[in-house]
C-alpha cells in the first residue's frame, strides 16, 4: 500500500478509531470504514479492515465478556451467518466502482438507522422482541458486515429493542462482533481481500487499533458520548456520499 504522508496518517488515525469503537464510541466504526473505501479501492478496504476490527474485538471481549447474553447471540448468529454469505456471493460478483457505490449506500443508510433508534431510544419506544426481527436485523447485518463491515447501528437497534443496560449492551456486541468476524475470516479470503500484502500493512497499523481500543475501555465511563456519536455520524455521512459520487 503505496499512501503519500497525509493519507498514511489518516488511515493510522482510521485504525486508532475502530478501536475506540470497539471499547466505546459506536459511530466512530463508520467513520473508519469511510475513511479506508476512500482511500484504498472501497472493494479491497472491506477485506483491508477485517483484521483491524478484530485486533479491537479482542480488547473489546476481554474487558465486557462476563456480560454478554448468550440467549440473544444465540438468537441471531444462523440468520447472520446466512446474510454473510449472501455479502460473499454478492462481492464475488461486483467491481470497485460498484463496491463503492455499494457501500456508500450501506453507510448513508446505517447512519440513518442510527438516528432512527436513537430516536426511537429517547422516546421509550420499544421494537418487538420475536423471531421475526432477530431474523431480518440478523441477515441484514451479517450482508452488510461483509460488504462494508457497518453492522454496527444495526446490532445497537437490536440490542437497544432487547433493552440491555450499557455494560450488557458492550458485552454482547463485543462477542457477537468478534465472533461474526472470525467467520468471515475465510470468505475475505476466498475472495483475494485478505493476502499476503494486506495483512503485513495490518501489522503496521495493529498498535493503533489495540491503542485505540485501550483508550476507549478507559473513556467509556467518563465521555460525552452523544457529542463524539454526532460528529462520527456527520463524517460518516459527508464521506458515504462522496463515495456515491
Amino acid at each position: 500500500m503505496n499512501l503519500e504522508l497525509w493519507q498514511g496518517g489518516l488511515v493510522m488515525f482510521a485504525a486508532m478509531f475502530i478501536g475506540l469503537s470497539k471499547t466505546a464510541i459506536g459511530g466512530l466504526g463508520m467513520v473508519s470504514v469511510t475513511i479506508f473505501a476512500n482511500i484504498i479501492p472501497a472493494r479491497e478496504a472491506s477485506g483491508f479492515v477485517l483484521p483491524l476490527l478484530i485486533c479491537g474485538d479482542l480488547v473489546a471481549v476481554k474487558s465486557y465478556r462476563t456480560h454478554t447474553q448468550w440467549r440473544h447471540l444465540v438468537r441471531l448468529f444462523p440468520w447472520t451467518a446466512g446474510g454473510v454469505i449472501l455479502g460473499w456471493l454478492a462481492m464475488g460478483r461486483i467491481d470497485d466502482r460498484q463496491a463503492s457505490l455499494i457501500i456508500g449506500a450501506i453507510v448513508i443508510v446505517m447512519v440513518g438507522l442510527h438516528l432512527w433508534r436513537r430516536r426511537k431510544a429517547g422516546a421509550g419506544a420499544e421494537v418487538t422482541a420475536e423471531m421475526g426481527f432477530a431474523a431480518m436485523i440478523g441477515v441484514l447485518a451479517g450482508f452488510t458486515t461483509l460488504v462494508a463491515n457497518a453492522a454496527g447501528p444495526l446490532m445497537a437497534i437490536y440490542l437497544l429493542a432487547m433493552r440491555l443496560p450499557k455494560m450488557e449492551f458492550m458485552g454482547t456486541s463485543a462477542v457477537f462482533f468478534f465472533l461474526i468476524n472470525l467467520f468471515k475470516v475465510p470468505f475475505m479470503m476466498d475472495l483475494g481481500l485478505i493476502n499476503t500484502g494486506s495483512f503485513t500493512n495490518n501489522l503496521v497499523l495493529a498498535p493503533a487499533g489495540f491503542g485505540g481500543a485501550l483508550i476507549g475501555r478507559t473513556l467509556l465511563k467518563r465521555i460525552d458520548q452523544r457529542l463524539f456519536e454526532n460528529l462520527a455520524l456527520w463524517l460518516s455521512a459527508v464521506a458515504g456520499v462522496k463515495l456515491l459520487c
